[in-house]
């Protein structure tokens, strides 16, 4: 508990600390880590939690991306309704699409979503009106959140609302019924649960999560192109929660922080030896990403926060 209020407060008292030191920039660094712990959270309740391994997750974070920023752009630059609209229009293609692939199971689930993904994709890319394959640019944030500070506080409270809720819904019976027919879905069967109901209802919450993280992310950077929508972008959400710890309640949090972390450590600050090495050593820093995922995997199979509860448990 001591811990966890130490951690509050530093995450609460770091960019008042920034702003004295007029260091704003890691200021919207940290926001922008925030926006993908809650885009990885919301990934991590359907393959975590629910046993989805969904390649389509960010169809649902660029669609909360684009509906957001279109109402932006159309003048509707209110929070209040931008960003519930985003959640919105995420749930619902999470419903469309999750009452497609769920009748399906194993490797071609992974691809069915990854194609619906695709389909949305290429959709995007040819809505010239909002700018097709070269993004939207938005005049400003919504509700002229143009202030960092005001939205790193902002998006930390979403995130810690987003955790809070992760822990009572996982905690719950329906949370309980999901982890079971991930565990032994013909079992759950066997006992009479509507599997397919549980599963659907279970990548919707996820998908409407992850909405409002592409929310966020289109008024964090006043910018939004169709690669919010690409499949590498889905990857990316699972790196994290692979980094974190699948099904645990941080591991999306941690993950982000540590993936993001370390692609901003890497590019911005070369090791000697390394850039003496490759010349063109930027180009090549997810190299060093790929590394440290290999370590986790190979080292910690459950994960950042599964190797701290485990040191946890042996400290006690």
């Amino acid at each position: 508990m001591k811990k966890n209020i130490f951690l509050l407060v530093v995450v609460a008292a770091f960019p008042l600390a920034m702003q004295a030191a007029d260091n704003l920039f890691y200021v919207s660094f940290a926001s922008r880590v925030l926006i993908y712990a809650i885009a990885a959270t919301s990934l991590n309740l359907a393959l975590g939690y629910g046993g989805m391994i969904s390649f389509g997750h960010a169809a649902f974070f660029g669609t909360g991306a684009y509906v957001a920023s279109i109402c932006i752009a159309e003048g509707v630059t209110s929070a209040w309704i931008g960003w519930p609209a985003a959640i919105a229009a995420s749930a619902a293609a999470a419903w469309a699409i999750g009452a497609v692939s769920l009748r399906t199971r194993g490797v071609y689930f992974i691809m069915i979503t990854l194609a619906f993904a695709q389909m949305m994709f290429y959709l995007v890319n040819s809505m010239k009106a909002y700018g097709g394959d070269e993004g939207l640019t938005l005049p400003q944030r919504a509700s002229n959140l143009g202030n960092e500070v005001a939205f790193y506080y902002v998006v930390l409270v979403i995130l810690s609302a987003t955790i809070f809720l992760l822990y009572r819904l996982v905690n719950s019976r329906f949370g309980r019924v999901i982890v079971a027919i991930r565990e032994n879905e013909a079992r759950a069967v066997a006992v009479g649960y509507p599997v397919f109901r549980y599963q659907l209802a279970c990548f919707v919450i996820a998908g409407a999560a992850a909405g409002l993280a592409g929310a966020l992310l289109a008024s964090h950077g006043k910018y939004v192109n169709p690669n919010v929508l690409h499949w590498s972008q889905s990857g990316t959400l699972m790196i994290m929660v692979i980094l974190g710890g699948v099904g645990r309640l941080w591991g999306g949090a941690i993950g982000a922080a540590v993936l993001l972390g370390l692609e901003h450590l890497i590019a911005e600050h070369p090791i000697a030896w390394l850039a003496a090495l490759l010349p063109n050593y930027q180009q090549h820093a997810n190299l060093g990403v790929g590394a440290v995922l290999l370590a986790i995997v190979l080292f910690a199979p459950q994960g950042i926060a599964g190797l701290l509860a485990k040191e946890k448990h042996a400290a006690a």
